[in-house]
């Protein structure tokens, strides 16, 4: 009997498929379709979902959608991109947004309006947005459920038509009402509760056996979650005698890491991996390189280059396939959906990758899954949480980590657009610390850019730094009112054109001026990599210590080419906290232990200043590449 479904048109959001991993979770099947979808795709759906994307409703190039589905006697939510489509469709009217949004706002639901979505849920809730258009007016017969400050047509519903539409995005844990949206729109389509995370891992491995049809499986396994808990998949559908696991060591790993990575595999009862060290063949892969995606690429194609010369080492014939640990979140910062962008090209999506899988040769048991949802599989097939809840770790390793210049590549552009940068920051009101933190307060903006999300959109653009007041010998004053910081970050980056981080120093070596701090000619080699491994293991090693390593998701530590030389860099820490890598807040550390490990730095001849990241996710992604 064919299952009932939430059906989610994906229109290229970041998060389209995040909707679909929600109502999963709830315990309703949920599947993806392109809005261009015939009719027949809704049969046994019970409700649809109009997703975001980073498209405009009103320009020519927008993803093809069939208006056809608005005439199905179906309930329909439209959300972001969807719900401005849903107004539009029905006679509204859609333009740039006075104001965007990117991040939190508050939605005030309207006195006297009573929504099927809203039961059970308080007038004043928590959103996520990330956007710049807004419905300018509603569609024909549509009511005005909830409002924010800057969305007056945040909530829309048209009850006879089945029909509601919200700007904000529900499928969001940083919407933490969200869920019971979802749960209400499942009661209102009528759905039965139909899925479970038994259901999920008994169809991964189904599949795995299906995808692999009687052949062996070689997996890259980089140490990290995603391909660690691929492993244990394969092994339980295939048995270790049908799957081989390659652990290269790159040469990007953190402190000692490869070896601490087959210590816990051997550990758990894995025999069947083999440790390969191909640091120098990397190295020189990415030898001069400054471009983020030219580096990202050169590891990945470098990846098929070690992975074919130890096949012929090892004897292993053309019938082997290869297994990646891809995520869905790799696939969509990939722009590999019909209608996405590229935000980020992953190692497990570069060209040669590509050519396998359209070879058939490639196998990606989770590549619809979200971390947590991994994590949970992990669980359920008995790996120890030393495996399971490991921070991630992605294939390219450190080398994400390490911006890079040339030393001849900024242009007059740049320096027209850093000083437009610079005079965004001087505008932007920060009333919301007290006096006394802000009087010496200084704003800058750093001569590097970084990679951002805002709107399904990939960004390249300036970090602000702050400094606060001088506490002595070369430390920065950082406030600890979480709310005060994150409201700080937000009104910055929703202000600026050119800025998507904001930063806060803590340290910079006294007897440096801010001048004596440039722009300097680096590269991604080993002296830069072996530098930020001593800065990185003395982070996780605090983390580890203070019991913070469990409390948040990932820790990454950024090496800028921003210092008084080249033998010398500035550091940036960026410590997250998130649910599915889709978005995530930054995590305020508490104050003893941020000092111990300011000053264990600090101690560190190499180390100019030192720089905490206080943006979000959206409008930053969590690297700086």
């Amino acid at each position: 009997m064919a299952r009932e479904k939430i059906v989610v048109l994906d229109f290229g959001s970041q998060y389209a498929h995040l909707i679909a991993k929600r109502f999963r979770m709830l315990g309703y099947y949920s599947e993806i379709a392109l809005p261009s979808a015939s009719l027949d795709v809704f049969e046994n759906a019970k409700g649809v979902i109009m997703s975001g994307g980073p498209s405009s409703v009103y320009e020519e190039n927008v993803p093809e959608f069939n208006e056809e589905i608005l005439s199905l006697d179906l309930p329909i939510l439209g959300l972001c991109y969807g719900h401005q489509l849903m107004a539009k469709s029905y006679g509204g009217k859609v333009g740039k947004a006075d104001v965007g949004e990117f991040g939190f706002a508050q939605l005030n639901l309207k006195d006297g309006v009573k929504s099927p979505l809203f039961e059970g849920i308080e007038p004043s809730q928590q959103v996520w947005m990330s956007h710049q258009d807004g419905v300018l007016q509603p569609g024909e017969g549509f009511e005005v459920v909830g409002t924010t400050k800057d969305c007056p047509y945040a909530a829309l519903q048209n009850l006879s038509k089945k029909r509601f539409s919200l700007q904000c995005h529900c499928e969001v844990k940083d919407t933490p009402c969200g869920n019971q949206i979802f749960e209400n729109f499942a009661h209102f389509c009528g759905m039965e509760k139909n899925w479970d995370q038994d259901t999920v891992l008994q169809v991964i491995l189904e599949n795995i056996k299906k995808d692999a049809d009687g052949r062996n499986v070689l997996l890259f396994l980089s140490g990290g979650v995603d391909s660690t808990i691929t492993f244990a998949l394969l092994n339980k559908a295939l048995g270790q005698n049908r799957v081989l696991g390659l652990h290269i060591d790159n040469g990007f790993m953190r402190k000692n890491e490869s070896h601490k990575v087959a210590e816990a595999y051997r550990k758990f009862g894995f025999t069947n991996f083999i440790v390969e060290d191909a640091s120098e063949s990397f190295l020189n892969a990415i030898s001069g390189l400054t471009d983020p995606q030219k580096k990202r690429m050169a590891v990945g194609e470098n990846f098929i280059t070690v992975r074919n010369e130890v096949t012929a080492r090892q004897n292993l014939d053309d019938s082997w396939l290869l297994a990646q640990g891809t995520l869905y979140p790799d696939i969509i910062e990939s722009g590999g959906t019909k209608n996405s962008h590229t935000i980020k090209t992953h190692h497990n999506r570069v060209a040669g990758i590509q050519e396998l899988i359209a070879k058939g040769l490639i196998i990606e048991p989770i590549r619809d899954l979200y971390k947590d949802e991994v994590r949970n599989i992990g669980k359920k097939l008995g790996l120890s949480d030393e495996l399971v809840m490991r921070h991630p770790f992605p294939g390219p390793g450190l080398s994400i980590n390490v911006l890079c210049n040339d030393g001849k590549s900024w242009s007059k552009k740049d320096d027209e657009e850093l000083l437009a940068a610079t005079r965004e920051l001087e505008s932007v009101t920060l009333d919301m610390f007290c006096p006394n933190c802000t009087k010496e307060l200084k704003r800058a903006v750093l001569p590097v850019r970084s990679v951002g999300v805002q709107g399904d959109f990939r960004t390249y653009r300036f970090p602000a730094l702050l400094t606060f007041a001088d506490e002595g010998d070369g430390f920065y004053h950082l406030p600890d009112k979480r709310e005060k910081v994150e409201a700080c970050s937000s009104s910055i980056t929703n202000s600026a054109k050119y800025i998507n981080r904001t930063c806060i120093k803590l340290f910079q070596r006294p007897g440096l001026a801010d001048s004596d701090l440039k722009l300097q000619e680096g590269y991604c080699d080993r002296r830069r990599l072996d530098q930020l491994r001593e800065v990185d293991n003395i982070v996780l090693t605090e983390l580890h210590n203070s019991g913070w390593y469990n409390k948040i998701f990932q820790h990454l530590t950024i090496d800028l080419p921003y210092a008084s030389s080249a033998e010398h860099a500035t550091f940036v820490l960026r410590p997250v906290i998130s649910e599915d890598v889709m978005t995530a807040r930054f995590a305020l550390l508490p104050k003893e232990v941020m000092n111990a490990i300011v000053h264990k730095i600090a101690e560190l001849p190499f180390v100019d200043a030192l720089y905490f990241d206080a943006t979000n996710k959206p409008p930053a992604t969590f690297g700086w590449e």
